[in-house]
């Protein structure tokens, strides 16, 4: 097969593409050029698509000896990935650049140009596997490493999108995947990995967000609209939030408050105990399936953030909302986030929360 391998400069997308290309494959390395301003999106481990980040690529598709070339996506990356970020923030929600990078841009952009290009697949350093099965319908499951399983950011994948996608690692521990890399001679083995967020390079999201929304003060309110506080904008929180609230007044019972809910219009923050964080249901929207859309209700496990737990629900669809009601009440549920479903290993799909229900005002 032809396969175009995206290298990111890191070990794992260098790894990946080495595999695919041992595998027998006619594989071509790309490195997606997302920065308006190559030097502005790394510093130390954090960030990525620096100038730094491209030449890595090169240096490790030489070592792999296949050829090599930078796409410029910068202009896409900043309108569907960066702007959205800016723009979700503003209305109060917390949205996942990493998921939306992979719609967008990893498996919308980049795929299209790939098969325009007489390619037949994709291949990324992401820690997911996908299955072939008997019926040839392809599936997208955890990997074997549960540390770095990043099944949930790629959630958004089609069936169409998952029939021209290779994931290498997914079946690979990251220790491994870094000894591979150093028996192949990859200057990168040894490279740290980047975080989220790559084009918050300083890890500072609230400057970052006040550089393109400025400052808007506001109250810091309780659930009964008590007010306890200010703050420069709305944009400075996410729901379940702890740290960082700045209120002068401690609660009555002596607990940590958390944030229950952003309003940008009225630039109010309300705050209550975690007891009032629980939700028990949740709408969410946008759903993107991996395979059929579910016919029916499914009782499955979700997902309701990167990195956190999975937990069992009841989930169905309405027309183009999923309705999802949890068996034990959740907690820190940010209207944004996607909510991935998953029936084992297996992933299958994925939408974005809008409203969720409180137990706590259910009981008021």
């Amino acid at each position: 097969m032809r396969v175009l391998a995206a290298m990111s400069g890191g070990v794992d997308s260098a790894v990946a593409a080495a595999r695919m290309a041992e595998a027998g494959h006619d594989v071509v390395g790309v490195h997606l050029a997302l920065s308006r301003n190559p030097q502005s999106y790394r510093s130390g481990a954090r960030g990525c698509c620096t100038i730094e980040d491209s030449r890595d690529a090169r240096r490790a598709a030489d070592v792999i000896g296949i050829p090599f070339y930078i796409w410029d996506l910068a202009e896409r990356f900043h309108a569907d990935v960066v702007e959205d970020f800016v723009s979700e923030y503003a209305a109060g929600r917390t949205p996942n650049p990493c998921l939306r990078c992979n719609e967008k841009v990893k498996f919308s952009a980049v795929l299209e140009r790939a098969l325009a290009l007489d390619f037949d697949a994709v291949a990324t350093g992401h820690y997911a596997r996908i299955v072939d099965t008997p019926d040839g319908a392809r599936e997208l499951h955890r990997a074997v490493d549960p540390a770095k399983d990043q099944s949930y950011v790629l959630g958004v994948l089609t069936q169409q999108q998952l029939a021209h996608a290779f994931f290498p690692l997914g079946d690979t521990v990251k220790t491994e995947v870094r000894a591979e890399a150093e028996r192949l001679g990859l200057s990168v083995a040894a490279k740290p990995d980047s975080h989220d967020i790559c084009f918050i390079a300083d890890g500072n999201t609230p400057g970052f967000l006040d550089q393109h929304l400025g400052q808007a003060p506001g109250d810091i309110v309780d659930a009964q609209g008590n007010k306890l506080g200010e703050h420069k904008g709305t944009h400075g929180f996410t729901v379940g939030q702890r740290k960082g609230l700045r209120i002068g007044t401690p609660a009555a019972d002596g607990k940590p408050r958390f944030v229950l809910d952003i309003s940008p219009v009225d630039r109010t923050v309300t705050v209550g105990s975690r007891e009032e964080l629980a939700v028990s249901h949740l709408t969410a929207s946008k759903p993107r399936w991996c395979g059929p859309a579910p016919a029916s209700e499914l009782h499955v496990k979700a997902q309701l953030r990167a990195h956190g737990e999975e937990v069992a629900v009841t989930a169905r669809l309405e027309g183009d909302q999923v309705q999802v009601s949890f068996d034990e009440p959740a907690s820190a549920v940010a209207p944004g986030q996607a909510v991935v479903l998953y029936d084992g290993t297996r992933v299958i799909g994925s939408a974005t929360i809008d409203t969720v229900s409180r137990v706590a005002a259910q009981h008021a």
